[in-house]
């Protein structure tokens, strides 16, 4: 069953206008894409592929240079600053001299399209402004200054304030950016839940791309070799366009685990005993080591035995000696030092 998409564009160009000589400045011509409502899609590239442009193109604050952008059907430059401004909420990474406000006011600002810059907030308004900082999880700090905040906090009031405008579609560039590990889960997963439960239509750029196969429905991979690719999640990373979107002479992509490894040969093979989550960080550790994990016993140069973290051997295959350790302080003393 068809979709019908919220956003679509056929063939449009992106970049910097530069009068007459559009072409120069032109990062990308015959871009192709949908958006639809109630999923979430990560924007993938490398640094300087253009995601930012990309963004703000379709958001209508930067020029498009070529095509046409239609949002529900009807062509974007058909549509006033106000019409837009209800329909897409943009969340950028610039930093903002915002921080002498409290957050309230600054998710108070999301209702400009509906009462203009002095317009007075009614009730209904105000609903609207409270129930965005309580879906976001920032209503303990209504009454702070942004200044306070830290930056998934003030990352959280921004989207608060994007979705104080009651848009249905929220783009965002690299909201997760400088976050640490928490902040940076947290704000994924908030998007998506977004996306899920009140059928937003998020769009983002990120460089989290543990996070992106995690949760989001469709990826959209940027580079200025291969343009634009998207797709659901899995149908891009089984078909193989993770690898050479991503490609490089010293990383390589495992379509099992969904992670970007540092490319590693080495002709000291191990074979390994042990369960799944021993058997990945035993695997861990001879590869960080310059080992390789062999995949039958034959090949190996010994046979590493991980019962559990307390219980390990290593038995020499061509002269049968074990050597047991305790932990993996132990077993990596000997790797170091074996034949070296």
């Amino acid at each position: 069953m068809s979709k019908e998409a919220i956003i679509s564009a056929k063939n449009i160009g992106i970049g910097y206008n530069a009068g007459k000589h559009r072409d120069q400045n032109m990062l990308y011509k015959n871009l192709s894409f949908n958006l639809y409502a109630g999923e979430m899609v990560c924007l993938l590239g490398a640094n300087g592929a253009g995601k930012s442009t990309l963004l703000r193109t379709i958001s209508k604050s930067q020029p498009i240079l070529a095509g046409d952008i239609f949002l529900t059907d009807r062509n974007m430059t058909h549509y006033s600053e106000k019409e837009l401004s209800q329909i897409i909420g943009l969340v950028l990474t610039d930093k903002t001299s915002t921080g002498g406000l409290l957050v309230r006011e600054l998710v108070e600002l999301g209702r400009y399209p509906y009462t203009g810059f002095f317009g007075q907030l009614g009730k209904y308004d105000k609903e609207v402004v409270e129930k965005s900082m309580a879906d976001v999880g920032i209503s303990h700090k209504a009454n702070s200054y942004v200044a306070e905040l830290s930056d998934g906090e003030r990352q959280k009031v921004m989207i608060a304030k994007a979705l104080s405008q009651e848009c249905p579609i929220v783009l965002l560039d690299e909201p997760t950016a400088f976050l640490d590990i928490e902040s940076r889960i947290e704000i994924m997963n908030l998007l998506h839940h977004l996306a899920m439960y009140q059928n937003k239509t998020i769009l983002l750029s990120t460089h989290d791309i543990d996070m992106a196969l995690l949760l989001s429905d469709r990826l959209w991979l940027l580079s200025r070799e291969h343009g634009l690719t998207s797709g659901i999640t899995e149908d891009i990373v089984l078909s193989g366009s993770m690898d050479h979107f991503f490609k490089g002479d010293n990383i390589i992509f495992n379509r099992n685990t969904g992670n970007f490894f540092p490319k590693r040969q080495s002709d000291r093979k191990v074979f390994i005993e042990a369960d799944d989550t021993l058997y990945h960080w035993s695997k861990n550790m001879l590869e960080r080591n310059d080992y390789s994990v062999a995949e039958e016993r034959s090949d190996s140069l010994f046979i590493l035995k991980a019962i559990n973290c307390q219980s390990m051997s290593i038995q020499i295959a061509k002269t049968g000696a074990v050597s047991q350790f305790n932990n993996f302080e132990e077993l990596a003393s000997f790797l170091k030092t074996y034949n070296r």
